[in-house]
């Protein structure tokens, strides 16, 4: 049996394992919470697989003759959330064991700098792994011929709400170009709400930041009425240089029907959990991530998890591994 967790709490996952006729008791599994970001996002979709991967409920058929590969008696679930911020919060709160944010982020939260300068610092973050690079994605109406981020001043642009990635990524790339939050019409939407007010002509231009392909993007591009901007050049290569966390990237073409990629900026997505979690927890946890078993899963689910690989698990990790997830990298020889 394949679990599928979707955005539920873990009695209604319990309800669809009962339902299916296995036998399940509260009291001998253990829920474990991923905060992912919207369902028109990639974490969330990502999220589910990784939920997928990593569960393995008391009563499930043997790995090997196609049960679920996963911890014993473990069944995770990929919450909704607002993205990396509020993933961070709730992990540090408790409302979640684990969840998905931007590489940047996730430093400048345990750092307590940047966007977090003043807010406090979060050393009780830690890395289980680095997961795949996510692109900023600049969509704007083709009618208006913006070609550049420069051009959007003036212009109603959706920057996401407070509390994603997303927002932080946009003020950051805007700010290098020359545009500043009040050089705007800054609209607050979601990827959904920024949808919508892309296609009814109340928004000009919206910023996604998502592994490939993004499904509000595809969605926009479908219709043949908008444009990706390229996110390059003078301005774009100072912002690379002065923030360690991002890189040159391209938004692959082929992702959305275009004849060619489009520059960009990349940010590492990361897995990250609180350190008081137990280390033979995390540690199983990751090895079911990686194991071979689980990648097909993993591989024929969205586009962003097929790049997903071990060598790459711990690239770019800004702050330090849950000594669970670390000893499972000494084991597989990427660490000393």
């Amino acid at each position: 049996m394949t679990l599928w967790n979707f955005a539920v709490r873990p009695l209604a996952v319990l309800a669809l394992l009962l339902s299916s006729g296995l036998q399940v008791s509260a009291q001998d599994n253990r829920y474990f919470t991923i905060g992912t970001g919207s369902t028109a996002g990639t974490y969330f979709p990502v999220g589910s697989l990784i939920a997928a991967a990593i569960s393995r409920p008391k009563g499930s058929s043997p790995c090997d003759e196609g049960g679920a590969c996963g911890v014993d008696n473990l069944i995770a679930t990929a919450v909704t959330s607002r993205g990396s911020f509020e993933n961070i919060e709730g992990i540090v709160e408790g409302r979640f064991d684990s969840g998905m944010a931007q590489a940047d982020i996730v430093a400048w939260a345990y750092q307590g700098e940047a966007v977090y300068t003043g807010k406090g610092k979060f050393p009780e973050l830690r890395a289980i792994a680095n997961l795949y690079p996510e692109f900023v994605h600049l969509v704007a109406r083709k009618d208006l011929g913006i070609e550049r981020v420069d051009q959007l001043a003036g212009r109603r642009v959706a920057i996401d709400r407070p509390g994603s990635g997303t927002r932080i990524n946009a003020l950051l790339i805007m700010s290098a170009f020359g545009v500043d939050h009040d050089g705007i019409q800054a609209v607050s939407a979601g990827p959904e709400a920024a949808i919508t007010g892309l296609l009814d002509g109340d928004v000009d231009a919206a910023f996604f930041v998502a592994g490939t392909p993004s499904v509000a993007v595809t969605e926009l591009m479908d219709t043949g009425l908008f444009d990706i901007v390229p996110v390059s050049g003078v301005a774009a290569d100072q912002l690379i240089y002065t923030n360690r966390y991002y890189s040159a990237g391209s938004v692959p073409g082929e992702a959305y029907g275009l004849s060619e990629d489009v520059p960009t900026i990349a940010v590492g997505a990361q897995l990250v959990t609180r350190a008081d979690l137990p280390d033979e927890l995390i540690f199983q946890i990751t090895a079911a991530l990686w194991r071979p078993e689980n990648e097909q899963l993993l591989h024929s689910g969205h586009v962003a998890a097929q790049r997903m690989h071990l060598e790459k698990a711990i690239e770019g990790v800004t702050i330090p591994l849950h000594p669970g997830a670390k000893r499972y990298y000494q084991e597989k020889g990427l660490l000393e």
